[in-house]
């Protein structure tokens, strides 16, 4: 943990972050606000390595899971436990069922990386890309426009697809993230952002050998995509009333993790998808979809996006073998993901909101990430 920085000037620090196997230098940006919250970020991935905010006393700590070194998040050995720690996930982010879909009567065939399905957009979706980073100051704080382009059949998705996400870290203390993309031929497209929170700071909770169960969470949602064994949606939205998938009012993760229920024996915990309550705005606008409360620290974090749907995933697969930031093991639940995005396998399920993304369109979406501490126990 750190004391509370004086108030500064935003700014951007640049410095060298590894060297990938072919050669290419990789950087790390670290972006400052006016409060002094900072965020660290790697071009490769588009991985957020490092968010450091306050607590309710002023004292800041980081809040994302991640590593020290580039060589860690290039190593081959995760295969599908990769956990794609602070990356930006695409083409499609979740999973695809059988790897495949069809356009028009056409079967595209993808990469296979979860089992006999793809997730995260395959072996090498976009958190494997090295992506170009232009950094900025502009009057509301400070970003950086990462850009990348996929070819035709990258993964197995047809056309060329071009993306760009833009991070602004704003002086009221905001983590925006702006997506957008083009596409040469018709192609499923769901972006995302999967970092891994800890609210408490990783530092204070490595301390305390605690992870997210005490963390409060409130989701915006009255209905959830209801999976089979695979974790791919079955095609019912199933209500969260009278489940332990309800969190309409704030409530303990670990309150009821580990009831009897079917769905959350299929993913070991939380890994589902939820459909957010769009009554009080339309299609593409932003709403608030989360709120996540640490008792410890009071950080707060708010969660807004134009996305019709967001993952709850309550770091079920985390054991331990991975060693994070500061030599920490991240312990099974040490961390959560809170990922807007379209539904799972939505190219094979014509009920769910499309994510087929078509030549002459543009592909855009936003989510913000709303940071600020109250006093504990209040």
């Amino acid at each position: 943990m750190q004391p509370s920085p004086a108030t500064t000037s935003p700014g951007i620090e640049t410095s060298t972050f590894g060297t990938l196997p072919d050669g290419r230098e990789v950087s790390l940006y670290r972006l400052t606000n006016a409060n002094g919250l900072s965020m660290a970020v790697t071009p490769y991935g588009g991985i957020i390595v490092s968010l450091m905010t306050p607590d309710a006393q002023g004292r800041f700590d980081d809040i994302v899971l991640g590593f020290d070194r580039l060589e860690d998040y290039l190593s081959p050995a995760y295969g599908a436990a990769n956990p794609y720690f602070g990356a930006l996930i695409g083409r499609y982010g979740n999973r695809i069922a059988g790897g495949e879909f069809r356009i028009a009567g056409q079967r595209y065939a993808l990469a296979t990386n979860d089992g006999c399905n793809h997730l995260h957009g395959g072996a090498q979706g976009f958190d494997r890309k090295l992506w170009n980073a232009d950094p900025f100051v502009s009057e509301r704080g400070v970003g950086v426009v990462l850009t990348t382009s996929s070819p035709d059949g990258d993964q197995g998705y047809p056309g060329e697809l071009t993306a760009r996400v833009t991070y602004s870290l704003t002086d009221r203390d905001e983590l925006i993230i702006d997506y957008h993309a083009t596409t040469t031929a018709p192609t499923p497209v769901n972006l995302t952002q999967h970092s891994y929170f800890n609210l408490e700071g990783v530092a204070a909770a490595r301390a305390r050998d605690e992870g997210i169960l005490a963390h409060r969470l409130t989701l915006y949602a009255e209905a959830f995509t209801a999976v089979d064994e695979g974790l791919i949606p079955t095609g019912e939205i199933r209500p969260v009333a009278g489940t332990p998938f309800d969190f309409r009012d704030p409530v303990a993760i670990g309150a009821r993790i580990k009831d009897d229920d079917i769905q959350l024996a299929r993913g070991q915990g939380y890994d589902h998808n939820f459909v957010l309550d769009r009554r009080e705005s339309g299609d593409g606008e932003l709403m608030m979809a989360a709120r996540l409360e640490a008792p410890g620290s009071g950080r707060v974090m708010e969660v807004l996006t134009s996305e019709p749907g967001l993952q709850f995933y309550s770091g079920n697969f985390l054991d331990g073998s991975l060693i994070g930031k500061a030599a920490t093991p991240y312990a099974q639940r040490f961390g959560l993901a809170l990922e807007t995005q379209h539904f799972p396998d939505s190219p094979n399920q014509p009920a769910f909101p499309s994510t087929l993304l078509r030549p002459g369109e543009a592909y855009r979406s936003q989510t913000r990430y709303v940071f600020s501490a109250r006093d504990a126990g209040k």
